[in-house]
């Protein structure tokens, strides 16, 4: 039994009204079909009646038969291709069961921020680990320009043609994927899209698995389209990604981390700049190990209260840039034409925050605070871990994660407590909030001769404050990794 391919009728609409130069608009015309129904059958979302059809055939000048392909007795609901697809181990084997040949792979690593949480927006100075854990994805090559992505994750399948991709965000987990086509193919020519299947091995939540989706998707498209790009188009894309369709005020450490880092280094990012260095462990550093402690509540950034602090810290810089203008300061830049937009904390030396922090609002005194206390941990941290010194790095990571707390006020009761637990634990070096710090989880480096106490009095604690959670708290650890830079 035939039926028809709804990514084969979509890139062939497309295609063809390219080669005939008309519009929507003009389609929508000629056939009588409603341009908002175009662009949903377009976008894979409508399958049209068989006037329709006919209509599109004769305008756009295409053999239907050719749209038809063969379907299996009882095709599966989405539901459940997502549970088939979902109980295998690994994205490659579900991509050979789906596809029935031998997949091509990308992976990009997640990433931890021991120091300069909550400051990449505002142009600090940042410290970050890529992990040996990350999202995988196995694909192939569609010559017909659709995006056919299945998820292990989430339910809903992707699809849509890289040269109609939605102007506004969907709401599902495919924007990241949209957002990359978008950006990539305003600088790059999209000939070819891809089917695959992708995965992340942790949970969701704090490790930046949005920016490693978008760079993995990236990676594996640029391949597919012979599309060499460089390490600063891989962070700023992927910035722009997040940025400008799934509508998140992000900074650049996850993009940087994921593309710049190397094992068994920590990166040291100048995000005014870009300048970095990758600060190698020292001879007389001990061993350590990257753990995670999943709260069991993720989290959507964008539904967060993560760009209300983005806004505030803009704000801030904007009133005490106001302030010091009023009197005439010669020690900042009196430039014309600054704007709120324009505004940022790294633009102000901490004396001008000195002199005018009573005239603040309480709220974003104790944002600059933080930014302040954030950056001169970070300097520190940077010279103690060239000395090796992990156990006073580990104290500034516990000083930042209170920090988060009481002066960005992230957190929520559970992610506070585990916090709490797992500064009281033995082994623990430091650890603090990982990611936004609304849900997600923990990290922390610890001893690895302390591992098996560490996960086991975390959890009981941990459960024992939150017994609903159970099942969905966990722990994994993790070891610290290289990111994708140099791939070309």
């Amino acid at each position: 039994m035939k039926r028809l391919s709804s990514s084969l009728l979509a890139s062939t609409i497309i295609s063809r009204r390219s080669t005939l130069g008309l519009t929507q608009a003009q389609v929508s015309q000629q056939t009588g079909i409603n341009r908002s129904m175009l662009v949903r059958i377009e976008h894979c979302d409508y399958v049209p009646s068989i006037s329709q059809l006919e209509a599109l055939s004769a305008v756009l000048d295409f053999d239907l038969v050719s749209l038809f392909v063969e379907e299996s007795e009882n095709p599966l609901s989405e539901e459940q291709e997502f549970a088939r697809i979902s109980a295998y181990s690994t994205c490659e084997a579900a991509f050979k069961d789906k596809y029935g040949r031998e997949p091509l792979q990308s992976f990009c690593p997640y990433r931890v921020c021991p120091l300069g949480a909550h400051i990449d927006h505002q142009f600090g100075h940042v410290h970050g680990l890529a992990l040996d854990h990350g999202v995988h994805m196995a694909y192939g090559i569609k010559e017909n320009g659709v995006i056919e992505l299945t998820s292990m994750n989430f339910p809903k399948r992707a699809q849509f043609h890289v040269s109609s991709v939605p102007d506004t965000k969907q709401g599902d987990w495919a924007d990241h994927l949209r957002g990359a086509v978008k950006v990539l193919g305003r600088k790059y020519p999209l000939h070819f899209g891809l089917c695959g299947v992708i995965k992340g091995s942790l949970p969701i939540g704090g490790l930046s698995s949005s920016a490693a989706v978008i760079i993995c998707f990236m990676k594996a498209l640029c391949s597919i389209n012979k599309i060499a790009l460089t390490d600063s188009e891989y962070i700023y894309l992927a910035k722009a990604a997040e940025n400008e369709y799934v509508g998140v005020s992000c900074g650049k450490l996850d993009q940087s981390c994921e593309v710049l880092c190397k094992k068994d280094n920590l990166l040291y990012l100048d995000c005014l700049d870009d300048s970095y260095e990758n600060i190698p462990i020292s001879q007389n550093m001990p061993p350590f190990k990257v753990a995670i402690f999943f709260s069991g509540l993720e989290r959507s950034l964008a539904n967060s209260a993560y760009n209300n602090r983005v806004d505030e810290c803009k704000a801030s810089a904007f009133a005490l840039y106001s302030y010091a203008v009023s009197d005439l300061r010669s020690d900042i830049d009196m430039g014309v034409g600054q704007k709120l937009s324009d505004m940022y904390l790294r633009k102000l030396d901490r004396k001008v925050f000195e002199s005018y922090k009573d005239k603040l609002p309480e709220t974003w005194k104790r944002r600059c605070l933080h930014f302040y206390g954030e950056m001169e941990r970070v300097q520190k941290g940077s010279d103690l871990w060239r000395q090796g010194d992990l156990v006073s790095y580990g104290k500034l990571m516990f000083e930042s994660g209170h920090s988060s707390v009481e002066l960005y006020e992230s957190g929520c009761p559970e992610l506070k407590k585990l916090f709490e637990i797992i500064e009281e634990t033995p082994g623990v070096y430091g650890g603090r909030f990982s990611g936004a710090g609304f849900k997600g989880c923990c990290m922390a480096l610890i001893d690895p001769s302390y591992v098996d106490l560490i996960k086991s009095e975390v959890e009981r604690k941990y459960l024992q404050a939150f017994p609903n959670l159970r099942g969905k708290y966990s722990f994994h650890l993790c070891e610290t990794a290289s990111g994708v830079g140099g791939v070309k």
